[in-house]
């Protein structure tokens, strides 16, 4: 299992489109952002085949230090949940069931088509 970063995703997204990194790398941080917002106003996020993205409230609740034994308060907290899409969920199954363990490059999910760089003002 590899570690992504979002740079090499910038990098990957403005190879395939033809568009400058600078621009690939604004775009994907406002949608970051946006996600964020929304999710930290308590709206839900769905996007089809992908995936859901949920504010849920978790409720305050006594837990014990394993170390002491001693009983402690844990606040009640907001926190996120993800259910995974139907698209994402065959893509995983897939990769689980290839001889190396590896979900494959490209497969399924449709190439995107290079965009035309915005007009220079």
């Amino acid at each position: 299992m590899e570690t992504i970063t979002k740079k090499e995703l910038v990098d990957r997204i403005a190879d395939q489109t033809g568009s400058k990194r600078v621009v690939v790398k604004d775009i994907l941080q406002r949608f970051l952002n946006e996600i964020i917002s929304e999710l930290g106003r308590g709206n839900r996020l769905e996007f089809r085949d992908f995936g859901v993205f949920e504010s849920k409230q978790r409720a305050a609740r006594i837990a014990q230090n394993p170390k002491t034994l001693q009983r402690v308060h844990v606040p009640a907290k907001r926190t996120v949940k993800f259910k995974v899409g139907r698209l994402m969920k065959l893509k995983l199954a897939e990769g689980m069931e290839g001889a190396s363990g590896q979900a494959q490059a490209g497969g399924d999910v449709a190439p995107v088509k290079p965009t035309p760089p915005p007009p220079a003002e």
